[in-house]
């Protein structure tokens, strides 16, 4: 028996109410806002939208900061996750955007 649910044939049942995601719509937008406000102090844009329907499972972040100048798109997308790394334990999916501002 799984912690959460029933193990049958390789699939994972989870009990209706037992996943424990991110508060929900505005609530969650925002935690996750703070915390890369926090994270990037130097961001001179930070939008956060949760693409789940509400449910706070999946979102998508724009960040527009000084501090992914001369970074990768891969490395910029890295700090982002390590940024986040206790919210996306409990999400499904991130879709993560980032730009450097324009001089």
């Amino acid at each position: 028996m799984a912690a959460l649910g029933l193990r049958s044939r390789g699939a994972l049942f989870v009990p209706r109410g037992a996943w424990r995601g991110l508060k929900a719509g505005a609530d969650g937008e925002e935690r996750v806002s703070r915390v890369l406000r926090e994270k990037f102090p130097r961001a001179s844009a930070i939008r956060v939208v949760d693409i789940s329907g509400g449910c706070g499972a999946m979102y998508e972040i724009h960040i527009e900061s000084e501090e992914f100048r001369e970074k990768r798109t891969v490395q910029q997308h890295q700090m982002v996750n390590q940024a986040l790394s206790e919210e996306i334990k409990s999400m499904h999916g991130l879709r993560i955007f980032t730009s450097v501002p324009k001089t």
